[in-house]
């Protein structure tokens, strides 16, 4: 189903899209591009999260290790 909407654009990026997409393809040209763009915003926001998840999970291995680190070294003295 589609629905006509009217849109204001700057005059340069009409005729940007002038250029690209014949005047009868502007609608499918517009949709590529909003569905592109909406595509490349959630894959950033996806790496976003994982690397904001990674580094909190590296901060707290980080912490696993040092503890276990100094468990170790206790036994190790605590062996001699």
């Amino acid at each position: 189903m589609y629905q006509r909407i009217n849109i204001t654009l700057p005059n340069e990026t009409l005729q940007l899209l002038d250029r690209i997409a014949p005047k009868g393809d502007r609608s499918h040209f517009i949709d590529q591009a909003v569905k592109y763009y909406i595509n490349a915003e959630a894959k950033k926001n996806l790496r976003d999260k994982l690397k904001h998840g990674a580094l909190r999970r590296a901060d707290r291995d980080l912490g696993i290790t040092q503890d276990w680190f100094n468990i170790d070294e206790e036994s190790w003295q605590n062996g001699k």
